[in-house]
């Protein structure tokens, strides 16, 4: 049972209050907590007497009402928060939060009774489909002019404005939300079957590789929207499965806009039953060259099995096969000893837009050889078959000497005809997703067989479950389309977005929404690794700095912890954090990247001694773009972002070039708050 206390309206009526909060606080009790201060049984008491007053009310209007189910102290889980009550009116959720002794309703409140609504019905299964009435209860409000009851649309959406009322509104509430859903022709909620319905929200890649590692599928991780995520993962099992039947090279491109799951599927593929081989050995391997993403996912997954199995050196060997680094792992197979053939049949290359090109590989390596062409030399040594899945995004490069998707077409068409290449429509024409990347240029892949497959082409934002279009916004931003952002914008009023001038707000703005929870995840900085001159505002970016701060500890750790990312003491750059999330963003906008007050052009620049130099190659200026997209595109439940004032004391902090780019942001739509203190 996920409410701690649940009976109908009726019985609710006639149990004793006493007996109630005995029941709450025995069940939080066995929740782990313990010790409840007086002050929670008072609220308790006052919340308690305000529902009974209501419920009487509403059963007197509605008799049929003393049948309908009631819930208190309901767990969201995984988001250490509760909602005070649920009633289930008929087919209608009624969500209701208490502040009590407060006479007015805060922005922060709203925000919090309209999410436990939005997460009930994007996640909560027995909620699917009803109609969903969050509603703000201010104990200390009065009925007036100022708090009245909103009018419900015709026919009533899935999740109505938030109702923000006094308590001697409950019951008026109620019944408007019920009449307003009486066409929906939904049936009546059972209790004990809503109470204990499955909860599935998406999950953060750490999440999705413990639970894979686990050995749970992804139809068992993803929520009702991530339908095509399961049908990508079969499809790159049905390419694995047919080069091992007809014994063939495949290369199998995968894309997908950011945050649609593309690492979760290439998780989930690798570990698929039917990738195994006869000894039970996994005969795929998930490699990626995001260097912190494996040491964070390897960390997390080590700790789950140390805390089932004990045994830490142990738990960090089984992990680590899990997430690979694939620069260790060419440099295993192609330069160290390249006669040899890797274990695996099937390899899956994460973020494979990122490979190196042969000009980097030599710098690095001292190999003139791409890293696609090495991975593809490898893997021809596999006896009988073999399958590279390269898993693209677009606009992510972020690293100079990262080939792009290019490199992938160019290394297959010096292959010899026995590859031929499974990909995406995506891949082959371009698409947005992969900002005009394609595999092949012009002609020069006419002679390798190809078959398109629309499963391979992720088109759902899982990570940003209420922001389909939250990519599109930002590919708007920073391309200076200040009236298409805004347009865009419009599309994404479940995903909150602010702006502000000073650090102070953003912090206590990300506090407001996600500080309240003590979990690992919730929310965090990130800053532009040029963004040097953040120092002054107390934020250390240099690389220095970086190689130094355990950002496995920034990810991992709950806000107890002065190292986690919910103290907002520390920002990470795009090189800690792509191919990761938080929930809550705070985007610190440097001097790197600013307005050129001409109409929604970017002034690309880096900071040398101590003078700003202009960026003028074509690809620098499109790297730190990239990085921008990145740090825009890290949030799952909304962001801030912060431009300093500047001070015109100070040459490095321009404050005209940063009132122009606070100006071109608000232009996109993003709204300013007040100064706020933290």
């Amino acid at each position: 049972m996920a409410a701690r206390f649940r009976s109908t309206c009726a019985r609710f009526l006639q149990q004793p209050l006493d007996e109630i909060i005995g029941v709450l606080a025995t069940t939080a009790a066995k929740s782990g907590h313990a010790q409840h201060w007086h002050v929670q049984t008072i609220a308790w008491r006052e919340q308690l007497h305000i529902l009974r007053s209501a419920i009487a009310e509403l059963v007197e209007r509605l008799p049929r009402s003393g049948t309908w189910p009631i819930l208190l102290e309901y767990e969201i889980p995984r988001r250490e928060r509760r909602i005070d009550a649920v009633l289930l009116a008929g087919s209608v959720v009624v969500v209701m939060e208490f502040k009590v002794g407060a006479a007015h309703h805060d922005a922060a409140s709203t925000w919090q009774v309209l999410e436990y609504a939005l997460d009930l019905r994007d996640f909560h299964e027995r909620s699917r489909g009803h109609s969903i009435a969050p509603v703000l209860v201010a104990t200390k409000a009065v009925a007036s002019d100022t708090c009245r009851l909103c009018e419900t649309p015709e026919p009533m959406p899935v999740v109505s404005p938030v109702q923000k009322i006094a308590p001697t509104q409950i019951a008026a509430a109620v019944v408007a939300a019920v009449k307003a859903a009486d066409g929906a022709a939904m049936p009546a909620l059972d209790g004990d079957e809503w109470d204990q319905s499955p909860y599935l929200p998406a999950l953060s890649i750490v999440e999705a590789a413990t639970a894979v590692f686990a050995g749970h599928q992804v139809r068992e991780l993803a929520h009702s929207a991530a339908d095509d995520l399961a049908a990508t993962t079969a499809e790159i099992v049905r390419v694995a499965r047919l080069a091992r039947l007809e014994r063939k090279r495949l290369l199998c491109v995968v894309t997908g806009i950011p945050g649609a799951g593309k690492t979760l599927a290439g998780l989930t593929a690798v570990h698929h039953p039917e990738l195994r081989r006869p000894d039970g050995n996994a005969a795929a391997v998930f490699l990626s060259g995001n260097g912190p993403l494996v040491r964070v996912v390897r960390t997390a997954l080590a700790r789950d099995v140390a805390r089932l199995h004990g045994r830490r050196k142990e738990a960090a060997r089984q992990v680590s096969t899990f997430v690979q680094n694939v620069h260790q792992f060419l440099g295993e197979y192609g330069v160290k000893h390249p006669d040899r053939a890797p274990p695996e049949h099937v390899v899956v290359f994460d973020e494979a837009q990122r490979a190196w090109s042969a000009q980097q590989m030599d710098r690095k390596k001292g190999v003139a050889t791409s890293e696609p062409a090495m991975m593809l030399n490898v893997m021809e040594r596999c006896p009988g078959w073999s399958v590279v899945v390269a898993v693209v995004g677009g606009g992510q490069e972020i690293h100079t000497g990262e080939g792009g998707l290019s490199e992938w077409g160019k290394a297959i068409a010096e292959r010899s005809s026995q590859w031929e290449v499974v990909a995406s429509p995506e891949a082959m024409s371009g698409g947005p997703s992969l900002a005009g990347q394609r595999l092949f240029e012009l002609a020069s892949g006419a002679a390798i067989p190809v078959t398109t497959s629309k499963h391979l082409h992720l088109r759902t934002n899982v990570r940003s479950f209420r922001a389909r279009v939250v990519g599109q916004w930002v590919n708007s931003v920073l391309e200076g389309d200040s009236a298409q952002a805004r347009s865009l914008l419009s599309y994404m009023a479940e995903f909150p977005i602010a702006m502000t001038r000073h650090l102070s707000s953003a912090r206590s703005w990300l506090f407001a929404h996600g500080g309240s929870e003590t979990r690992a995840g919730a929310m965090g900085l990130v800053a532009s690794s040029g963004a040097l001159r953040h120092r002054s505002h107390g934020l250390e970016l240099s690389s220095g700095f970086r190689r130094g701060y355990p950002f496995e500890e920034w990810f991992l750790a709950s806000n107890r912890d002065i190292r986690a990312s919910s103290r907002l003491e520390v920002a990470a750059t795009e090189f800690e954090c792509q191919g990761l999330e938080l929930d809550w963003i705070g985007v610190c906008w440097g001097d790197d990247l600013v307005s050129d007050g001409g109409g929604g052009g970017w002034q690309t620049r880096r900071l040398v001694g101590s003078r700003w130099i202009a960026i003028g190659d074509p690809s620098a200026r499109q790297l730190l773009l990239n990085k921008y997209r990145v740090l825009l595109t890290r949030a799952r439940r909304g962001m801030i972002v912060w431009v300093p004032e500047g001070d015109p004391s100070d040459p490095t902090r321009d404050p005209d070039r940063l009132d122009r780019t606070a100006e071109f942001l608000k232009s996109c739509g993003i709204p300013e708050v007040a100064e706020m203190s933290e």
